[in-house]
């Protein structure tokens, strides 16, 4: 499961830079969350032994037992809804962004 992890974070991250290079902030928004997403899944498989089965679940371990990467994810999971009505502009994108290259970094993943 790992492996797969691994493989759908450097799918999803590479997806964005592609979508976000050609200027489409909102797509790129979306992919980089779904990239945050697995990022987050993987910090609990490692620590936990198993994954979330939906959103719910991913919020309620992460406030229970990473309280860093919860405040992040709560603080920006308002944007990820926001996607689905309203088009993101690049200087949003651009802070969803450098917050996922930031966790991706400090769990050392290698993509």
């Amino acid at each position: 499961m790992k492996e797969d992890l691994i493989k759908n974070i450097k799918s999803f991250k590479n997806s964005a830079e592609i979508v976000y290079s050609a200027g489409d902030y909102t797509s790129s928004t979306i992919l980089y969350f779904k990239c945050l997403f697995v990022v987050l899944d993987l910090i609990i498989l490692q620590k936990k032994g198993k994954t979330p089965k939906d959103h719910t679940e991913r919020f309620s371990i992460l406030k229970e037992n990473f309280s860093e990467q919860y405040s992040i994810l709560d603080k920006y999971y308002p944007i990820y809804r926001q996607t689905y009505s309203l088009t993101i502009d690049k200087l949003t994108c651009d802070e969803v962004r450098k917050n996922v290259e930031r966790i991706i970094e400090e769990c050392k993943i290698s993509i």
